[in-house]
This record gives structure tokens, C-alpha cells and sequence, in this order.
């Protein structure tokens, strides 16, 4: 067993466990895009990170490509950790704006504007779909091409797959397969459709961490009515 810190908890896990599950079994949520149950995980969207240590030397990192260490310190909700997801979410929807998914996520985080050049594209490289074909339907009929600005997500020389069986399972993990349910202020990166509550406990550096972890927090709601 490793023995670590989490948000002020002293914890025992088994060795091997990722700082996502051994949050998730303590009741701590942390917002995921890119992982899923059943795939192995990839750390793409970053929206799970964490602050690990203490102090000046404390880092983010992303708590599903992160083993425990024995007697380390982990912040699944500080100041730090908020602000960063929030700012990882405007980007995803500044690429992304037509996902449902993201903008759920954008809405349990209280992000109610969008800073960067709107871009509507079609993918945010997050590898569900192509994890999926391979871990799950065992095809490899998709993958990543490319590097850089060029990095895309098809068949290998855009020719017709002979592996592939028309399973959907891509489009059925894909983000941005799963249009949101209000769109009809296209220049407007969110909706706004849905409630967005924004913990008071980090507004305007009351604390350092998030004081309670429920979903929805009450003294959210209170403060929102």
C-alpha cells in the first residue's frame, strides 16, 4: 500500500493506482475529457490536473497519467488547479464550440466567457476515438498522421479501411460528435443554456482550496439563487 496526502487527507492506496482513481474512490471529482473507463489513459485535454507537493516546488500534473508516490501531497481543487482547467477549458472551446461535452464541463466550472479566436473545428486531438478502435474493437482501423498543426485523425493514406466494421464507436466517444443541445448563436462560443456556479470559497482569493467537494456545492446554490 502507498500512503499520500489528498487534500488534507492521509490516505492508503494500492501501489499502482493513478491519482484519478484514488481521488475518485475518496469522493474528490475531477473533470476528465480524454480518459475513459476501459482505455487506457492518454493525458490529452489536461483538464485533470493536479497540484503535487508543497509549496514553490508544488506542480500540475495530470492525476490520470500519474502514479501515487509514497508520502506525496496532492490538491485536486486549489486556486491554481481551478484556474488552469478554467483557462483549458476556453481554449477547447475556442477550437471546439459545438460540443455538448465541453460545454457541460464549462459549466460546472463557472466559465461563463470565451477569450480566444473561435476556430470550429471538427476534433480536439483528445485519441478517444482512436483508443477506442483499437483498445476496445481491436481494428487500428484509425490513428493520428502528422505532427504539429498537421496532426490529424483517419485512415492510413485517406484510403477506405478494410478493418474497419462500421461499429460507430469512434463517433459514439467523440466530444465533438455530440453536438449541444442549444446553438443558436453561432459567434457565441457558450450557450449560457445551462446553470454555472462558481465557487465562492476561491473567489477572489478567500482561500487556497476549494472548501467542500459536493456536486453541486451548497453554498453554490445559496449564493446563486
Amino acid at each position: 500500500m502507498v500512503n499520500l496526502k489528498l487534500n488534507g487527507l492521509i490516505i492508503s492506496v494500492e501501489e499502482g493506482t493513478t491519482i484519478l482513481e484514488a481521488a475518485r474512490f475518496m469522493g474528490f471529482p475531477i473533470p476528465t475529457l480524454c480518459h475513459m473507463e476501459g482505455l487506457s489513459p492518454y493525458g490529452a485535454c489536461r483538464l485533470c490536473v493536479v497540484e503535487v507537493g508543497e509549496g514553490t516546488k508544488a506542480k500540475l500534473v495530470t492525476s490520470c497519467t500519474s502514479v501515487v508516490q509514497e508520502g506525496m501531497t496532492v490538491r485536486t481543487a486549489s486556486a491554481r488547479v481551478v484556474k488552469a482547467r478554467k483557462m483549458i477549458v476556453e481554449l477547447l472551446l475556442a477550437t471546439c464550440p459545438q460540443s455538448k461535452v465541453i460545454q457541460d464541463i464549462a459549466s460546472e466550472l463557472g466559465v461563463r466567457q470565451q477569450r480566444f479566436r473561435q476556430e470550429y473545428e471538427d476534433c480536439i486531438m483528445c485519441g478517444l476515438c482512436v483508443r477506442m478502435c483499437e483498445e476496445q474493437m481491436m481494428a487500428k482501423a484509425i490513428g493520428f498522421r502528422g505532427r504539429g498543426d498537421h496532426r490529424s485523425i483517419g485512415t492510413p493514406f485517406d484510403m477506405k479501411s478494410e478493418v474497419c466494421r462500421l461499429c460507430g464507436g469512434c463517433i459514439y466517444v467523440c466530444p465533438a460528435c455530440q453536438l449541444r443541445c442549444t446553438y443558436t448563436e453561432p459567434e457565441k462560443a457558450i450557450c449560457g443554456g445551462c446553470m454555472n456556479l462558481t465557487p465562492p470559497c476561491l473567489e477572489k482569493e478567500k482561500f487556497e482550496d476549494m472548501m467542500c467537494y459536493m456536486e453541486p456545492c451548497v453554498a453554490c446554490e445559496i449564493k446563486n439563487r
